[in-house]
């Protein structure tokens, strides 16, 4: 099965009083890089957040956004109520001095400098196992879209690997004229430089041998019948991560496509050489999508 690099995890869950939202997207990236968003309750427990993902994400580059709510409210405050009554005696003081209404005095008393801040608790470990179930589910989540996405880049890749078996298949009728073709231009070219009396039938037997064995690319038909073979092997594979093991096959049918080219002298085959490199590029373009 084949998972794709990019996709999208939500869960929700209720962990005592507070309400605790998850939310995980990932996009294409040669390692594991996590941008982490998460309320200071849990600043603590990063790192483990991080040692949880990479397991199980595996590659990708992910944004993660952790949201803890509390009665309500998205950021849990605490009052502190000893410097608010010792701000109150001071602004009623002020205020019965220059004869001003005391009705303010609550709502200018709640702006004061650390009179409400936030909660810096550190949840306790309790709580924060309940949290990680939290994460994971999100976490599972994001990895069953990443296997649908994969399921629709599986049916691609797969068409490319076998238009280019197939390609490879048209080849093989066209060995036999391209051959000849190759000895009637050597003929031809050797009577052009003298005649034929002069010819050393037993001299171009051999520069025909050696030119031949150049051009000959029989084992870059067999190598890339087996590399394609091996990558529909691969990719049937039960490994989540196997985008790098496919790329480095990818690479393995190019050179051979690449040689193919190089040694064709026909037309023809050219042709169909580069149609094969065209989905070859099909296909690492889809390869670069895969985890």
């Amino acid at each position: 099965m084949l998972y794709s690099m990019t996709g999208f995890g939500r869960a929700e869950g209720m962990v005592n009083s507070r309400q605790v939202v998850v939310e995980m997207k990932a996009l294409n990236g040669k390692q594991f890089d996590i941008n982490c968003k998460i309320p200071p309750i849990l600043r603590s427990y990063e790192l483990d957040i991080r040692n949880m993902l990479n397991n199980v994400l595996l590659r990708g580059t992910i944004d993660l956004t952790i949201t803890v709510k509390q009665e309500g409210a998205a950021k849990p405050m605490v009052v502190n109520t000893d410097l608010a009554m010792f701000y109150y005696q001071g602004m009623k003081q002020i205020a019965l001095q220059i004869g001003l209404p005391e009705d303010n005095i609550i709502s200018t008393l709640m702006r004061m400098p650390e009179v409400v801040a936030a909660d810096q608790d550190v949840m306790p470990e309790g709580e924060w196992h309940e949290v990680q179930k939290v994460i994971d589910q999100a976490a599972k989540d994001l990895m069953q879209h990443r296997l649908t996405e994969g399921e629709a880049l599986l049916r691609d890749i797969k068409l490319r690997i076998n238009n280019i078996d197939k390609l490879h298949e048209k080849i093989l009728p066209l060995e036999a004229e391209r051959k000849e073709r190759i000895r009637t231009r050597l003929t031809q070219w050797l009577e052009d430089m003298t005649s034929k009396e002069k010819i050393d039938a037993n001299r171009f037997e051999q520069e025909m041998i050696y030119y031949l064995e150049r051009i000959d690319f029989s084992e870059e038909k067999i190598r890339l019948k087996q590399h394609c073979g091996y990558f529909n092997d691969t990719v049937n594979e039960n490994d989540s991560a196997i985008g790098r093991k496919l790329n480095f096959i990818l690479q393995e049918i190019g050179r051979e496509i690449n040689t193919l080219g190089s040694k064709a002298n026909h037309a023809e085959i050219q042709q169909i050489v580069i149609n094969m490199k065209d989905e070859l590029e099909k296909a690492k373009e889809q390869i670069l999508n895969i985890l």
